[in-house]
């Protein structure tokens, strides 16, 4: 490879849709959700051989940077990013940004997410390789993945005309992106065999996402250089975080793919692949991989009951008993116990928001 290749793992997500097993002191990357590894090693342990660990960059807050580090000791510790505060993963991206420039001349980098489950993980590195090559030609590259059902929870990619070959792989141009659909549109998106799902996995090279930034978000742009003037720094923790503020909370979709100019589509077809955002999301895994689930915390007994699926941490030896019951999932902590319809576990994250609001609920986060 012509230009250094460095992994870079956005990893300072709350995990709102898990809970109550994932909260702010223990998040879901942290979780041992998938055959006993936390859903962050599992992302670092699969980019090997591809990227090394000089190469691996995570950007996190510093509330979670140290566990992170324990997870994955053969990290240096100085390729661990830390945000001043969570603002989304723009500025995120924009920190990773100014780190590898730091360190000297261009690169091509891949911005990658700490909560995925990839079963075929070779082909997953394959897929990285081809979006390197295509970044390498000078264009910004997305991940795209088939969907297989209608979901409204996820983004959407139209693809447009072909735009060649990379690594053995077709690319099209990106048409548009898609916010999260309704049912009606994300049915018609599948139908029509020209969407992808937006994996929010991302390939450029540092020039070409500088020049981005340049034009669509000029307060990034204009920070890159002070940011890496402080990542190179002892003791610059106060003055990180007061360049920090200044930056805007955006998303990388928002601030800078959806006008991006000379965006292509890799389809990462065959993965496997699954976003760990919700706990169907996680059951669907299990269904398909029962060995990642692990031993079971509790004894169901189900009386008249049907897709009646229980998640106990640590309540080894409790009794869970349903009696007409239909399509529930029951996740119990010991402190907190939810129980879901399945179909609804999105609202979730609306249940967070409202435990943050109350008094005397805060604790349970």
């Amino acid at each position: 490879m012509s230009l250094p290749y460095y992994a870079v793992i956005m990893a300072g997500g709350g995990g709102t849709r898990l809970w109550p097993l994932s909260r702010l002191s223990r998040p879901k990357q942290l979780l041992p959700l998938l055959g006993g590894r936390s859903l962050f090693r599992v992302a670092v342990d699969r980019l090997r051989p591809l990227f090394d660990a000089e190469h691996t960059l995570v950007v996190s807050h510093a509330g979670l940077a140290s566990r992170l580090r324990r997870e994955t000791p053969r990290l240096p510790r100085e390729n661990f990013l830390i945000e001043p505060e969570p603002r989304n993963t723009a500025p995120a991206i924009a920190l990773a940004l100014a780190e590898i420039e730091r360190r000297g001349g261009p690169a091509a980098m891949a911005c990658l997410t700490a909560d995925h489950y990839i079963q075929d993980e070779a082909r997953f590195r394959e897929v990285l390789m081809a979006a390197y090559r295509a970044a390498a030609a000078g264009h910004l590259v997305t991940l795209g993945i088939d969907p297989t059902a209608p979901v409204t929870g996820f983004g959407y990619i139209e693809r447009g005309d072909p735009a060649g070959e990379f690594g053995g792989m077709m690319a099209h141009r990106v048409a548009a992106f898609r916010e999260k659909p309704d049912r009606e549109t994300a049915e018609r998106f599948v139908a029509d065999g020209r969407h992808s799902w937006n994996s929010g996995m991302f390939v450029w090279t540092t020039e070409r996402i500088r020049k981005e930034f340049s034009r669509q978000v000029p307060t990034l742009a204009g920070a890159l250089d002070g940011l890496a003037a402080q990542l190179g720094r002892r003791g610059s923790r106060t003055s990180l975080a007061r360049l920090w503020k200044k930056l805007p909370r955006q998303s990388i979709d928002y601030a800078v793919m959806e006008g991006a100019l000379d965006v292509l589509v890799i389809q990462a077809s065959g993965l496997g692949w699954a976003d760990v955002g919700t706990w169907e999301s996680l059951l669907d895994i299990y269904a398909c991989q029962p060995r990642l689930r692990g031993k079971p915390g509790a004894r169901h007994v189900a009386i008249d009951s049907s897709g009646v699926e229980v998640i106990a941490d640590g309540m080894d030896g409790k009794l869970f008993a349903t009696i007409g019951m239909k399509d529930v999932i029951i996740v119990d902590t010991g402190d907190a116990l939810l129980v879901c319809a399945r179909g609804a576990s999105q609202e979730v994250r609306r249940l967070v928001n409202d435990l943050a609001e109350k008094r005397g609920t805060r604790s349970y986060l």
